[in-house]
């Protein structure tokens, strides 16, 4: 396999500038999430090179956003070369990933007086680089995991733990994404422990809840009709005001997710569109917080 070509000077800063907005696009800040590295199994540590180095500035969010994007458990990267040199081999439908490196070459000049003078000329170069998930017959000691990162277990808000186990949602835990799959009805989200509070794994979890309302079997809440291609912002503006409300109601501080919070150029587009989308957004959103309270008492009226 052939390394890959290296781009032009514009052609870097117009990619990475690409790459940031399209994190920002999808709702993602790059650099914040609502949970930290520690995670047990699939945590994110520093993006680090070959040799252990950890990566700094750019190339951080560059490959946290790959390693997000791909799904990679390593967070060792090491490029074409490095890899033939330790008797490995890059698979063949493998793609690389950018980063850049940025330095100064100093350039001797004779000035007007006939002074020797010397100029240092800042330049960035990008190259490419492969995941070791991507890479076959590394030694060992290329493959092992991250040491792991102690810390005390979060305590979590045990009025918020019973109203979510009333709901009888499907919710399964790890990796570093949360999400809700309506495919499989389940919600997914990142073990308690790597979240900065237990508030924020609360409101990730209503959040994430209010979404599991709206299938089809529950509050069947269809958006495309009414709103068309931005559906997807629309229901993300429901899950975050249905979180608010839930939390609310719970005596909790609802926080803004990070990760969503980059939703506000899609949502301002919605608003303008439409003058009634925050009525309907609102009002979906209370529906699912009415029916998430309305499934405290299914454990009560079945006994009964």
């Amino acid at each position: 396999m052939k390394a890959q070509t290296k781009p032009p000077l514009s052609d870097i800063y117009t990619r990475v500038t690409d790459k940031i907005i399209a994190d920002l696009e999808q709702g993602v800040r790059p650099w914040v999430k609502p949970w930290n590295g520690a995670n047990v199994g699939d945590r994110i540590t520093l993006p680090a090179r070959h040799n252990n180095v950890p990566y700094q500035g750019i190339n951080i969010l560059l490959l946290w956003g790959e390693q997000r994007d791909k799904g990679f458990q390593s967070n060792r990267w090491m490029t074409f070369k490095q890899a033939q040199a330790l008797g490995a081999n890059v698979g063949k439908s493998e793609h690389g990933s950018l980063v850049v490196y940025a330095s100064k070459l100093t350039k001797s000049e004779t000035a007007d007086n006939g002074d020797e003078i010397e100029r240092e000329i800042p330049f960035m170069k990008g190259y490419t680089v492969f995941n070791v998930d991507q890479i076959e017959n590394l030694p060992a000691e290329y493959l092992s995991d991250p040491a792991p990162v102690e810390r005390e277990p979060l305590k979590l808000i045990e009025q918020a733990e019973v109203f979510f186990a009333k709901t009888r949602a499907v919710i399964r835990h790890g990796g570093n994404k949360a999400y809700y799959a309506p495919s499989q009805d389940i919600v997914q989200l990142p073990i308690p422990d790597v979240f900065d509070t237990a508030e924020s794994y609360a409101a990730t979890k209503a959040h994430e809840i209010t979404h599991w309302t709206s299938h089809k079997t529950r509050l069947d809440r269809q958006l495309g009709k009414r709103f068309g291609d931005d559906a997807y912002a629309a229901e993300e503006l429901i899950a975050e005001m249905g979180a608010a409300f839930v939390c609310a109601q719970l005596g909790l501080t609802p926080e803004v997710r990070d990760d969503h919070a980059a939703y506000l150029d899609h949502w301002l587009k919605v608003l303008k569109a439409d003058k009634k989308a925050v009525f309907t957004a609102a009002s979906q959103a209370q529906k699912a917080c009415d029916f998430l309270f309305s499934l405290q008492g299914a454990d009560e009226q079945q006994a009964a």
